[in-house]
């Protein structure tokens, strides 16, 4: 399997850097896990956006989801048209969210199927196993401040992927994510603050060292960063903990295994 970052930028874009999106590729599939603000551009760098199999929200968060929209113009009036409708996969609840985002920019009568004209939107079951094409997609709700779920990818013949998307430390990831071979984790704070910790919604650099080595990870790939936290001093309070392959969720960072 193959992962391109799109951008791994925490709540706002860094300069140069977008907020949370992934591709991801298997040997027949090619797939994208959240489109925040700035992956679109990314997105064209490494793929035909017109193609891809699917897209996967984590949670209706802006930054985790704002290039959707930015795609659906895309799609909608670009020259080269896609080859039909893009599936597009939300989170429960997400249905009703994306309808106040189409009443907010669609033109009077046209919110209906502001959205559905170019994706194929539906909703997926967090207790069921999402499949597209040959990869299968299991998912297991974080500590967050909005509904959320983290994602667990399998493709036959390569190690899985794990992908954290926005949590807090007491979420009980570590059996969900157990012999991942790449972990996708955020690494929002360098300390934990204030918040309790079962309350809070984000983790420490440390603490995605301390998820990766726990489930026995390969490589863990630090992501959704402020860039004035200084992405060398977290990559190096998770490296105190994390002693295997370490990589930071720049745009174009690409991760094979």
């Amino acid at each position: 399997m193959r992962l391109t970052v799109l951008g791994g930028s925490a709540a706002g874009p860094n300069t140069g850097a977008g907020c949370s999106g992934y591709l991801v590729e298997s040997d027949g599939t090619r797939i994208v896990l959240d489109l925040g603000p700035g992956t679109l551009p990314e997105l064209r760098r490494h793929a035909d956006f017109r193609t891809v199999a699917g897209i996967v929200i984590s949670h209706m968060h802006l930054d985790h989801v704002l290039d959707i929209a930015a795609l659906r113009f895309a799609l909608a009036y670009n020259p080269i048209k896609p080859p039909g409708r893009m599936p597009l996969w939300l989170p429960p609840g997400g249905f009703a969210q994306l309808g106040r985002i189409a009443l907010a920019f669609a033109d009077e009568g046209e919110d209906i199927d502001y959205f559905s004209s170019v994706f194929d939107v539906s909703e997926y079951d967090p207790g069921d196993t999402l499949t597209i094409g040959d990869i299968g997609l299991t998912f297991a709700p974080t500590i967050h401040y909005v509904p959320c779920w983290a994602m667990r990818l399998r493709s036959v013949g390569s190690g899985d992927l794990g992908y954290t998307a926005d949590t807090g430390p007491s979420a009980p990831l570590s059996p969900f994510f157990a012999g991942v071979a790449v972990l996708i984790a955020e690494a929002t704070l360098n300390e934990p603050g204030e918040e309790t910790d079962h309350l809070r919604g984000h983790l420490t650099a440390r603490e995605a060292g301390r998820l990766a080595t726990q489930v026995n990870a390969e490589t863990l790939v630090l992501s959704h960063i402020w860039e004035e936290l200084h992405f060398e001093g977290l990559r190096a309070d998770a490296a105190a903990i994390f002693r295997r392959n370490l990589v930071v969720a720049h745009p174009g960072t690409v991760v094979h295994w």
